[in-house]
């Protein structure tokens, strides 16, 4: 059985060929930094975090590229009315998020560029796109010219007229057309710029991923990934500018994207009252409990976020956690446990369909509990491990999961300290000692002692 995804561009559930089947190469677009991550912000890093999994599974070689956006309107705005530094917001907010998906089991990604270490790659192709007519520059701006492009709107599949009306398009005097999008923009001395052919100023959003992409992963490559709200306007002006500058056939070839998050059948929305970040829901429930419920409705589907939901992930953690610790003293003997992993493997190999995945896990831990051969066991409990961790789940100890996971949340995972130290490594060496503090103060807390020493900072539970 071979893998297959659902691709926004095709509409159509289509078979994975990668371009280079000894290179996989995957681009997800990441966090503007400069607020906490909320749930809906997770759901992606999860989904995406699982493909990557089960890539790294399949192919001798995959590259994940995700990005940072660390020059934005948002975070300008953030830096005036709070009265600090971009530097110091980005960095913070940065810090937050890296320790948010660490708690969340996310790996990292091979490549996480910033935006505003790629200004030159930025610039160069804004430039090659006015050199092929494709972009305009008007008082100080330079602009994409949709029109120039005849299949625009083609991963969207809006009329001109639909997307206009939809979307957030900027009405401006100097557009030659009210749906041509902004490349490159002036700042003024208070904003951040850099010197450019139109002058000193900034990229406009879209350029980022465009060049971030192109430099790491190529022209073309496999997969892009996101939220279904980055469909149009984001990944839809990614693909006009990248395929202007290098050519029809160029870029992403398979789209995915999951679906929004709702919250007890609500938009998420603070003036509702129903907007969580991952911090508060870690303040709540283990990380492995808040991605588990994210994995429980298939990635192509909205979510619904309920306090049930995250109940019935926790229970079945629990449930997963002891038949592991049923058979603690025997060890996991990996040959012979193919044939159990495969009913999940499969579930996934079938655009990541996680909820079937995790109902193969549940049938694992029935034959796990019902088992009485020690060498049935060993077998069986390698296979629960191994098909765990294509889902980023059971990365804890059962030991570990009894202190903190079942009945209430009493303190943090180890996972979730060992993110947490490294976070407050990462603000010491950039002399942010506040945040170091803060994060010390955090730990002692939960009840963990730090040690600082030559070889790093060890921890342990008072």
């Amino acid at each position: 059985m071979g893998l297959t995804v659902y691709n926004t561009l095709t509409r159509s559930a289509d078979a994975f060929v990668p371009i280079d089947p000894t290179h996989v190469r995957m681009y997800v677009c990441g966090p503007t930094v400069y607020d906490r991550a909320h749930i809906g912000n997770a759901r992606p890093v999860v989904v995406f975090d699982t493909l990557y999994r089960l890539l790294k599974r399949l192919y001798p070689k995959v590259t994940y590229a995700r990005n940072i956006t660390d020059v934005d309107d948002k975070i300008n705005a953030r830096a005036a009315e709070s009265g600090r530094s971009i530097r110091e917001i980005t960095e913070e907010t940065a810090a937050w998020y890296h320790q948010d998906m660490a708690a969340l089991n996310a790996l990292p990604p091979d490549i996480e560029p910033r935006a505003t270490e790629h200004i030159a790659e930025m610039i160069a192709m804004i430039a090659v796109l006015i050199e092929k007519g494709h972009a305009y520059e008007a008082e100080g701006h330079v602009l994409f010219a949709v029109a120039s492009m005849p299949d625009y709107g083609a991963l969207s599949r809006r009329s001109q007229d639909e997307m206009i009306a939809g979307a957030r398009v900027e009405v401006a005097p100097y557009k030659r057309d009210p749906g041509d999008f902004v490349l490159w923009k002036p700042s003024s001395d208070d904003l951040p710029g850099w010197d450019s052919p139109w002058g000193r100023g900034r990229p406009g959003w879209h350029i980022e991923c465009s060049a971030m992409s192109g430099k790491y992963l190529g022209a073309s490559f496999d997969i892009h990934g996101g939220g279904q709200d980055l469909v149009f306007p984001h990944h839809e002006n990614e693909i006009a500018q990248s395929t202007c500058a290098h050519g029809a056939g160029t870029f992403a070839r398979y789209w995915m994207h999951n679906g929004y998050l709702m919250v007890d059948g609500e938009k998420m929305s603070k003036s509702l009252g129903n907007f969580f970040t991952v911090q508060d829901l870690l303040a709540k429930a283990p990380g492995e409990a808040v991605r588990l419920c994210l994995l429980s409705t298939h990635y192509h589907q909205p979510l619904n976020w309920t306090d049930d939901g995250m109940a019935q992930a926790k229970q079945t953690l629990d449930r997963f956690y002891t038949a592991l610790e049923r058979v603690g003293n025997v060890a996991a003997v990996t040959r012979g446990s193919e044939a159990l992993v495969r009913p999940v493997v499969e579930a996934l190999m079938d655009d990541l369909n996680t909820p079937a995945a995790i109902a193969a896990m549940h049938e694992l831990a029935t034959q796990l509990n019902k088992s009485t051969d020690p060498g049935e066991q060993a077998v069986l409990k390698a296979a629960m491990l191994e098909a765990a961790e294509l889902l980023g789940i059971l990365a804890s100890t059962p030991e570990a999961w009894r202190r903190v996971g079942m009945g209430a949340a009493t303190g943090p995972s180890d996972a979730e300290i060992d993110a947490m130290v490294a976070a407050r490594t990462a603000a010491r060496a950039a002399r942010d000692f506040a945040e170091a503090d803060r994060l010390r103060k955090a730990l002692a807390d939960a009840g963990v002692a730090l040690e600082d020493g030559a070889g790093g900072t060890k921890w342990r539970r008072d």
